[in-house]
């Protein structure tokens, strides 16, 4: 958290105050390759947030975390109220955002739970006082070419859902594993294993009049 509160301040300062740190706690797709497991990932998310916070203030921070440590660290420069925003998809991890960042992303979300997953920020928000925006990003699917341009981007994505959300499209582990393995030759390899039942819920898709009438 110290290397990546520096470098957000640096990029801040050169920027002229237009930077912001997007943090999550990491999937498949960055964790996989380097060997890395998910440790305590909700403790570890809101500690690195609230190191980050601390460093940007100024303060002197002592900390220790479940993946780091923190002794005496400070920044020579920052902004205090540099913006950190949280992207997540679990009900403990929407919550978090909500209690302690600027922001929550919701990225390409299943949408049936879409309501649900902002009531989850919104909670947290009202929990702590804090007053949490969302952003949620999805793609606009009107063709085929489209539809084959996010399948491989799906399948990590998919890997990660949470437990609820695989069950409600029928992806079993097996599903799961052969997905995962596949993703070591790459996402063209594994996107092959996606159909597109397990892509459309995710995105806004159809003709260009249906897509503005689900946006409008």
């Amino acid at each position: 958290p110290a290397q990546t509160a520096a470098a957000i301040a640096t990029l801040d300062e050169l920027s002229g105050g237009r930077a912001f740190l997007g943090l999550g706690a990491g999937g498949s797709l960055t964790l996989d390759p380097l060997a890395l497991e998910l440790i305590r990932p909700l403790e570890t998310v809101r500690l690195t947030i609230e190191a980050c916070r601390d460093l940007f203030d100024g303060a002197t921070v002592d900390l220790e975390a479940p993946t780091f440590s923190l002794r005496s660290a400070r920044l020579g420069w920052a902004r205090p109220d540099i913006p950190i925003w949280l992207a997540g998809r679990g009900p403990r991890m929407l919550d978090l955002g909500g209690a302690v960042a600027d922001g929550v992303m919701l990225d390409f979300i299943y949408k049936p739970s879409l309501g649900e997953y902002v009531d989850r920020v919104r909670a947290g928000s009202a929990r702590t006082g804090n007053r949490a925006g969302i952003c949620y990003s999805t793609m606009v699917v009107t063709d085929d070419a489209a539809l084959e341009t996010v399948r491989p981007h799906m399948t990590y994505r998919l890997v990660d859902s949470p437990e609820p959300v695989r069950s409600a499209l029928g992806i079993t582990d097996k599903d799961v594993a052969t997905i995962r393995s596949a993703l070591a030759d790459g996402l063209e390899s594994a996107a092959r294993h996606v159909p597109d039942e397990w892509v459309l819920p995710f995105v806004i898709g159809g003709t260009v009049d249906e897509c503005a009438a689900e946006l409008a």
